[in-house]
C-alpha cells in the first residue's frame, strides 16, 4: 500500500522525538518563592536581635535562601527534564508546503 503523502511533491516525512519539556523558569521562580518562605520561617523560630531588627535579619537570610532555593529548583527541573527525555516518543511528522493564498483553502486545509 503506497502512502499518499510520499507521492506529493509539496510533503516530506520525518522522524521526530515529542516529549514534555519542564518550563525551568517556573521551576526557579518557586525555588526563590520557597527560599524566601524558609528564611521567613527561620527569621520568625530564631532569635532577632532589637538593634537589628525583624526585616533587615529576614533580608539576611534571604541572601542566603533565596540563591539555595534556586539551586534546589533549577536540580528539580534538570532531573524532570532528564525523565522526559526518558519518556520521549519517536513519531513520524509530515511538513507540506502549500504555495498560494491561505484565504483560497478549504476550511479543512487549513493549518493554524
Amino acid at each position: 500500500m503506497s502512502d499518499p503523502a510520499a507521492s506529493d511533491p509539496g510533503t516530506e516525512t520525518t522522524q521526530a522525538h515529542i516529549r514534555r519539556a519542564p518550563r525551568v523558569a517556573v521551576f526557579l521562580v518557586l525555588g526563590a518563592v520557597l527560599g524566601a518562605i524558609v528564611a521567613f520561617v527561620l527569621t520568625a523560630l530564631g532569635h532577632v536581635s532589637p538593634r537589628v531588627g525583624f526585616g533587615a535579619t529576614w533580608g539576611y537570610l534571604c541572601l542566603l535562601c533565596v540563591p539555595a532555593g534556586l539551586v534546589v529548583g533549577a536540580v528539580v527541573a534538570l532531573v524532570l527534564d532528564q525523565v522526559s527525555r526518558r519518556r520521549s516518543r519517536l513519531v513520524t511528522v509530515e511538513h507540506a508546503s502549500v504555495e498560494g493564498d491561505p484565504d483560497d483553502l478549504e476550511p479543512d486545509e487549513r493549518v493554524e
